[in-house]
This record gives structure tokens, C-alpha cells and sequence, in this order.
């Protein structure tokens, strides 16, 4: 269980919405307090032998699967849109020169299914914000590749993400446990929350830089935030701890 102490609010000296790790440490320890009452399923796990840790979340959810269609076409999946990737090869048992380029059609099937999706929020020092990093799996245990990941992403933020390369999804080593994640890369995090906050400190109002955060980029990979994330009280920092709006 994660336990900070939330000092008093310092003077307002900052000149951007980069977020330090003890002010992460504080948005988590509110948005597990709300979570646990609502019995929604966030915990925070301590990683073995260090301080470090992150927040964790699994969930079931709806994705896109793809299976091969047998010669006759039939699959077990109901709901199914056919695709067809053309890929070419070269007979090397054959020495006749009119035998060029063997042409071969594979047909594939997308189809909708349960997916078990694990959620975990981690900081980063290298870009002084939270990451989103997720797995996602089949019922049956077999882990979702990145093709089908992105066919499990609405269509409407799929096409956000192919213009707008701050959040593009890609697969790699989870920074804390080695294992393979797929993220939501952070490189422009704070481009998108300086609005935000901007916009909250000129109303006066307070906000939770992780809900906020979160708020944006769940949505994308599946992961909904209750309203009441955002509408408690006991759920806000002063804006100005995170940015300073000259």
C-alpha cells in the first residue's frame, strides 16, 4: 500500500505542468483512496527490493482478435470481418527460370472477444509524467499482438493516433518488471495537460494531474474513469503546485 504524507502547498515557482515524483506519489495515494470506495480495483504494487512502484488495474473488456480461416473458409468466430495480406516467395527446389515469384494469399478473420486487459501507471523520470503501459490477453491466455491491439482502438481515436503521434501505442520492456507492454508513449503529455491546467487555474479551480491525465488517454486503450474521479473534492491538489501560468 502506497502511504504519502501531502505537505503544504509550496509557493507557485513553476514555470511548466512537468510532474515530480512526490507529487505523483500524492495524485495516486488520492486516486487509491477514491478507488477503494468505489471498489474499482486500482492497488499499488511495490516493486521486490526497491522503493519503486506503480499502479495496477485489470479489467475485462472487448477487443479484436484475428484467427486463419481453414481451405473451406470456416472459422468458429460469429462476428468476423475478413481481411487478406499477399505475401511472396521464391521456390528454391524449382530450377526452372519460368518459375518466378510464387504468389501466396493468407486470409484472416477479425472477430470480437473478451479481453482481459492489466493496466499499470508508472513515472517517468526521463519525461517527468505518468506512462500508461497495458497488456492485453484472450480468455484462454493468449497475449493480444500490437496488430490487434490497435484493431481493439475505436475508430475515432484510432485515427486521432495516426495523426498525432504523442500517444502512439507501441510494444516494449516494461522499465520495472522486464516483461513486454504495450504504451502509450509520453512524449508530448505535457503539450496536451498545459491546457488543462491552464484552464483550471484560471477558473480556480483544483484538479488531480493523474484523473486528468488519465481521463484522456484510458479512453483509448479501453480504460473508462468513473465521473466521480473527477468530482471529488478529496480527489484535488492545488493547480498551482503543478504549473505556473505567466
Amino acid at each position: 500500500m502506497l502511504h504519502v504524507t501531502i505537505p503544504p502547498f509550496p509557493p507557485p515557482e513553476m514555470s511548466s505542468c512537468f510532474l515530480d515524483e512526490e507529487t505523483f506519489c500524492q495524485c495516486c495515494q488520492l486516486l487509491l483512496q477514491h478507488s477503494h470506495s468505489l471498489c474499482d480495483g486500482w492497488s499499488w504494487e511495490q516493486v521486490k527490493g526497491s522503493e519503486e512502484g506503480y499502479l495496477r488495474k485489470t479489467a475485462l473488456g472487448t477487443g479484436r482478435t484475428r484467427c486463419n480461416l481453414d481451405q473451406q473458409g470456416n472459422s468458429s468466430d460469429q462476428h468476423q470481418e475478413r481481411t487478406f495480406s499477399l505475401s511472396f516467395h521464391n521456390d528454391d527446389d524449382d530450377d526452372d527460370e519460368d518459375d518466378g515469384a510464387v504468389c501466396c494469399i493468407q486470409e484472416e478473420s477479425s472477430s470480437s472477444s473478451v479481453v482481459q486487459y492489466e493496466y499499470h501507471i508508472l513515472y517517468s523520470c526521463s519525461y517527468q509524467t505518468p506512462v500508461l503501459y497495458f497488456r492485453a490477453s484472450t480468455l484462454e491466455g493468449r497475449s493480444l499482438c500490437l496488430e490487434e491491439v490497435w484493431d481493439s482502438v475505436h475508430p475515432n481515436y484510432r485515427q486521432r493516433l495516426q495523426h498525432r503521434p504523442w500517444d502512439t501505442i507501441t510494444q516494449q520492456e516494461h522499465p520495472l518488471l522486464g516483461q513486454s507492454f504495450f504504451v502509450l508513449h509520453p512524449c508530448r503529455t505535457e503539450e496536451f495537460m498545459m491546457p488543462v491546467l491552464k484552464a483550471a487555474l484560471e477558473e480556480h479551480r483544483q484538479v488531480n494531474y493523474i484523473v486528468t491525465w488519465l481521463s484522456v488517454v484510458g479512453p483509448v486503450v479501453g480504460l473508462d474513469v468513473p465521473l466521480s474521479y473527477c468530482t471529488q473534492k478529496h480527489q484535488w491538489l492545488c493547480t498551482r503546485r503543478l504549473i505556473d501560468c505567466k
